[in-house]
């Protein structure tokens, strides 16, 4: 016998905010019970475990132990402009000149998230 995982587990001081960046990160919807104020909140993926986001009182503090991340399907160059207009930060900047590497944002709660290389970007020959 195994487990099966259900969710990811984001603690947060503004479920259904922070639900809602997500949601604009993944291009996927929220649960259809979800609304403004609502203490859980989850972003339904289209494979795997859901994105569940649960209200807490007490602010994050130190590093994350656990991060997402993210492939995108443009170029990681294209989606890290993308997130940041969304609302994330860049935190470290991790991107070589050869093209390997990442780039580590934060979502607007301050949760750290790694951008990858896109299939593409990784298929390209490097210089």
């Amino acid at each position: 016998m195994v487990s099966v995982l259900q969710n990811v587990a984001i603690d947060c001081a503004d479920a259904y905010e922070l639900a809602c960046f997500w949601s604009r990160v993944t291009g996927r919807p929220l649960h259809p019970d979800s609304g403004p104020g609502d203490p859980e909140t989850q972003v339904l993926l289209a494979d795997g475990p859901v994105l569940h986001f649960n209200q807490v009182p007490e602010p994050r503090t130190g590093k994350n132990r656990i991060h997402l991340c993210l492939r995108p399907e443009t170029t990681r160059e294209r989606e890290v402009e993308r997130l940041l207009g969304l609302g994330a930060t860049l935190v470290a900047d991790h991107r070589n000149p050869d093209g390997s590497g990442w780039a580590v944002l934060a979502d607007p709660e301050g949760n750290e998230f790694c951008v990858l290389r896109s299939a593409s970007d990784r298929a390209a020959p490097t210089a």
